[in-house]
Parts: structure tokens; C-alpha cells; sequence
């Protein structure tokens, strides 16, 4: 199905003009017809609106081109099994059990193959062969590189504690001891942050992995920090609810 074809049928599905579809995504009603004639497609932020409109994967509004997998567990994705970020946006790269709203099930590959060796065995499929093929299979997904490219699981331990002690030495005014890092997906903290010359300049890959956390400003108020790193550098900012007005800190190179 042509992303055209999809975006007529669900617009029908819900019982929605051009014109009603026009001002729920901010567009024009001509800008619709387009895209139903196959004369043009909808920008990347338009195409999340029409995710979260109608409850559908951009994967599924672009005619699902690719055959989309959990980049934690390995499961197929479907429409309702993706996982969402706390402002109900898809997030295509897990299932929604492996993460939802901005935090995920497991920071260890070995508690994820427990839970998969005893949930997936069968009589066809013993507990020790799944436990096998997990192992062969998941160091290939995208969230367990990270843990890949430390060698293993106490040495990734080590390198967060290293992490939170470097972020620690930054005796940042208001920010409070950090004790915790938690994985988070890039695309759920990459903001957007205005440079002194006036650009705006995003930091983060949205498809890639980090370490962070969120703390609250020890003088209280509105705003909070926001700490992310990887092995590459330590990224520590502020920001009021979901993420809006954020200021830079520090973008410090390790």
C-alpha cells in the first residue's frame, strides 16, 4: 500500500474531510489532496502528528517499507505492539514491553534472557537453546552494543560509576549528587538548544542510546537538569516540563 492509499483510508476510517484533517495537522486542505493524489508526501514533523492522530506507526503511513524489530528483545513490531514516549509519539525502535515513556524494562542483557528463557521454551524449543539464540542474537541489536563495545556487563556497570563521578567533579550550582543513570533513547532527550549567534544546534543521535537521568534544581522551581553521556562526552542542561525552554550547561568532551 502507497503511503497515498494509507493516508485516504485512515482519514476515511476516522470520518474526516480534507479540510477536518487540514487543521488537525496544521496544514492546508490542498496540502492533503496532495499527498492522497501521491503528488507529495508529508514532512517528518507532520508525519508524527498523523502517527499520534491516528494511532499508527509513520512505518504504516509510508507504507511499511521496512520490517521494523525491537532493538531490545528481537520481536517483530506491529502497529500495537510499538512502544510510545510519554507524549504518545511511536517510538519505532522497541516494543512497548521492552520500553515505554521514556524508560526501559531492562539494563541487563542476562535478566532479559532469563525472562525470554522462561516465557519462549517449549517443547519444541528448550530453555537452553533459547538462552543460545538470545545470546547469538541480542550483542547484534542496537541497545546492547553499548554493553558489547565494554565487554561485559560488570565492566558497563563500572563505566556508569565512572560517569556519575565525573558528572559529580562538574560541581554544577543546584544540581544535586547524582547516584543513577539510566538508559534513554536519543530521540526521546535530543533537544533543540539556541547558540549565543542565534542557531540552534541538537547535540544527540535520536536513534542511538545514552546514559542520563533527570534531577530536580536543588532551589526549586519550574525547571530541572537534565544529564546525558556516553563515551564521548558529558551533556548536562535545564529545562521546564516535557522538556520545554531548554538552556545548554555544559557540553564537555571526556
Amino acid at each position: 500500500m502507497k503511503t497515498k492509499d494509507v493516508i485516504l483510508e485512515l482519514r476515511t476510517q476516522k470520518g474526516l474531510s480534507q479540510d477536518e484533517l487540514a487543521e488537525k495537522v496544521f496544514v492546508t486542505r490542498q496540502a492533503v489532496s496532495r499527498w492522497e493524489n501521491g503528488e507529495t508526501t508529508p514532512n517528518t514533523e507532520t508525519l508524527k502528528l498523523l502517527s499520534k492522530l491516528f494511532d499508527v506507526s509513520i512505518n504504516t503511513l509510508l507504507g511499511s517499507p521496512r520490517q521494523l524489530i525491537c532493538q531490545c528483545c528481537g520481536m517483530p513490531l506491529e502497529d500495537s505492539t510499538i512502544s510510545k514516549e510519554v507524549d504518545g509519539i511511536f517510538n519505532e525502535e522497541y516494543c512497548k514491553w521492552c520500553y515505554a515513556d521514556g524508560e526501559f524494562a531492562y539494563d541487563s542483557i542476562d535478566d532479559l534472557i532469563d525472562y525470554c528463557a522462561e516465557h519462549m521454551a517449549n517443547e519444541n524449543c528448550s530453555s537452553e537453546q533459547v538462552r543460545a539464540y538470545m545470546r547469538e542474537m541480542l550483542p547484534k541489536l542496537n541497545y546492547w552494543k553499548q554493553y558489547v563495545a565494554l565487554g561485559d556487563e560488570e565492566t558497563f556497570n563500572e563505566f556508569k560509576m565512572q560517569l556519575i563521578d565525573e558528572f559529580n567533579a562538574l560541581n554544577i550550582e543546584g544540581m544535586p549528587k547524582v547516584e543513577n543513570l539510566n538508559a534513554l533513547v536519543g530521540g526521546f532527550v535530543n533537544l533543540e538548544y539556541k547558540l549565543p549567534n542565534g542557531k540552534s544546534i541538537k547535540f544527540l543521535d535520536d536513534g542511538v542510546t545514552y546514559l542520563g537521568n533527570q534531577l530536580e534544581c536543588e532551589f526549586g522551581g519550574d525547571r530541572c537538569f537534565g544529564i546525558i553521556a556516553n563515551m564521548d562526552f558529558l551533556l548536562v542542561c535545564t529545562y521546564e516540563e516535557n522538556g520545554t525552554n531548554p538552556e545548554l550547561v555544559i557540553y564537555k568532551k571526556r
